[in-house]
Order: C-alpha cells, then sequence, then structure tokens
C-alpha cells in the first residue's frame, strides 16, 4: 500500500495561509474608536466571547488547509495482479460400451480398456506429475456413449468435480442399451463446445480473465459405428463448421486386434478433415503417449497483468473545506459577530 498526491505543487498555495493571518491581525488592530489612552482597560479582564474571536480565522485557514489538500489529489493505491488465461475448452468423448471391458495391459497388470483409458484420462486432466502436468487452466467436458450418446458432465474448470465423474463412469450394463453411437457422440460433444464461451464467463477467479484459445474433442473408441442417426462424417462436418478439432484414438489389443482398418480409416479422415490426428493405442504406454502429444499440440497460455488499485481522497477533505468555512460564516454572522 502506498500514498501520494497527484499534484503535489498544489501546496505552494499554502503560502496564502500567514497572508490571511496578516491581514486578518491587521484588520483588528484598526480601531472603529479612538482613545487617548487604554491603560484604565488593561485590567479588565478578556471575556470568553473575546477569546472565542480567534475561531473564525483558524477556521479560515484550516479551510484552506483542507481544500489545498483535496485539489493536490491525495490518494493510495495497491499493486495487484490480473491473470489472463487463453484456455483449451476441451470434450472427452468416450466408449463406453461392452467391449470396452475387454482388457489391456496397464503398467504389468491385465484391466478393461475402459478403466485404464479414465486412469490415464484423468492424468491428461489432473496430472501425475511425470509426463503430464495436468490442465488446470482448462475447461473440460465428458461426453459418454454406447448405443446412445450422453453427457455426462458439461465443460467445467473443477478438478474436483471432474475427478468424482471419471470415478463413477462405468461400462453400459444393459445389454439393449449396448452399441457403439460415435456419430451421434460427436455431434452431441461438438454442441456442448459450440456453447463454451458462456462456460468461460465463469471460468476466471477473483478478478481473471478466461478466453478460449481452442476448441477440441478427444474421441476413444475401440469399435465401428452400428447405431445412432448421424455418421462420424455427418458429425465431424458439423465440428468443423464450428471451428472444433477432432483427435481421435482407436484402442486395440496388444496384437493390434479387436480395431477395424474400415473403422481407423473413418477415425483418421474426421481427424484430418478438422486438422486434428489419429492414433491407435494398444496398451497404457501407448495410450499416455496419445495424450502426451495432444498435451503438447494443444498449449495453454497463463498472462499476468500487474495493475494498480487506487482510491482518491479528494471529497473528504473537500467536504471538510466547506464544512469549515460553513461554521466560520455562521459564526461571524451570530455569536462573534463583531461591531465597526
Amino acid at each position: 500500500m502506498s500514498f501520494g498526491f497527484q499534484a503535489p505543487y498544489m501546496f505552494l498555495l499554502l503560502a496564502l495561509i500567514p497572508f490571511l493571518l496578516y491581514f486578518d491581525l491587521a484588520r483588528k488592530k484598526r480601531s472603529a474608536l479612538r482613545f487617548s489612552s487604554t491603560r484604565m482597560l488593561s485590567s479588565i479582564r478578556r471575556s470568553r466571547r473575546e477569546r472565542f474571536l480567534r475561531v473564525p480565522p483558524v477556521l479560515r485557514c484550516l479551510a484552506l488547509l483542507m481544500l489545498v489538500i483535496a485539489i493536490a489529489r491525495p490518494m493510495s493505491g495497491r499493486n495487484a495482479i490480473r491473470n489472463v488465461t487463453e484456455g483449451v475448452a476441451i470434450q472427452m468423448v468416450i466408449d463406453r460400451s461392452g467391449s470396452m471391458g475387454m482388457t489391456m495391459d496397464y503398467r504389468g497388470k491385465s484391466v478393461s480398456r475402459f478403466d485404464a483409458v479414465k486412469a490415464v484420462f484423468s492424468d491428461f486432466v489432473l496430472g501425475n506429475g511425470r509426463e503430464l502436468s495436468g490442465r488446470p487452466n482448462d475447461l473440460i467436458g465428458v461426453t459418454a456413449f454406447a448405443g446412445f450418446a450422453d453427457t455426462i458432465s458439461p465443460l467445467t474448470n473443477s478438478r474436483e468435480a471432474m475427478a468424482g465423474i471419471l470415478k463413477e463412469l462405468e461400462i453400459i450394463s444393459d445389454a439393449s442399451k449396448d452399441g457403439t453411437a460415435i456419430g451421434d457422440a460427436i455431434a452431441l460433444g461438438a454442441a456442448r463446445l459450440k456453447t463454451a464461451e458462456e462456460e468461460a464467463q465463469f471460468a476466471g477467479h477473483q478478478g481473471d480473465i478466461f478466453k478460449i484459445k481452442s476448441k477440441i474433442m478427444i474421441i476413444l473408441t475401440d469399435g465401428e459405428q452400428n447405431a445412432g442417426e448421424r455418421t462420424p462424417a455427418q458429425a465431424a462436418a458439423l465440428a468443423k463448421e464450428w471451428g472444433i478439432k477432432l483427435y481421435t484414438i482407436g484402442v486395440a489389443s496388444a496384437a493390434g486386434g479387436g480395431f477395424s482398418d474400415f473403422s481407423g480409416a473413418i477415425l483418421g479422415q474426421i481427424a484430418e478433415s478438422t486438422g486434428g490426428i489419429f492414433r491407435i493405442a494398444a496398451d497404457e504406454r501407448s495410450l499416455r503417449a496419445v495424450y502426451e502429444e495432444i498435451d503438447r499440440l494443444e498449449k495453454t497460455e497463463v498472462e499476468s497483468i500487474q495493475y494498480l488499485i487506487v482510491r482518491e481522497y479528494f471529497l473528504p477533505f473537500a467536504l471538510a473545506a466547506f464544512g469549515m468555512l460553513i461554521l466560520e460564516a455562521l459564526l461571524s454572522v451570530t455569536l462573534l459577530r463583531r461591531l465597526p
């Protein structure tokens, strides 16, 4: 916190105060009636009213002092920092069909593809302290699909909420709802990203500013489209129209099985058409490598702007000066009125 004056040269006006005192004293020395001698009056004690006759000139000088301080513009200021974040709006589109229950290697253990995907995606969002530093400054949403697509989480920058959502997300258990509606899932995710600017209004904290630098969708599946109304190509066209980049990941077994060339070709085409990339992941290591690549490609920039918060004190001093002048005028025409 610092205190100062915007126009300190105004204090030169204080030189007027001695002149005011001089002229007031000179005026008092001029007698209205002349006496040959005032020696007889010297023994008379001065009344309380006479002693208070000094108050008006003192008030006038104090008023001038307050007025000079006011026009010198006193102010205090403190430094503040505002972060301007150019972040990425990320919609994760996860296949939770029954085939995602097949196993894959995860750090030497055999786990379901779905659990491996959730674990690596969690590292991508929250960070693991090693290869992935996390995405603390981005908006992230989740869309899951099987026979139909569903929004699991709207775009949010709450990492705690995202961790809880991923923990609760499970493979579809109802066989009647199983399937792979990739096109509908992409279209739904794109619709969420289209309105990402609305969510960005609430992403900043304590006056910080959040701007969307880019919009991307990470689509992860292990099968071919066999459900839904839109084809992947139709949905990708919507995404491209709305400025959304698609990153597609095909999950396969270690031997390359479980993912057809036909599906790979489709995912590659829709990714390329929007400026994204397509990769195949057969285990935790290759899956993590894909996320690391995306992490490098989609950088978030945070700029800190330092500024000064200023508070001015002109009004209190100006009101004090005005009040003193009013009081001086009232006293001069009432209780302390002087006859010529």
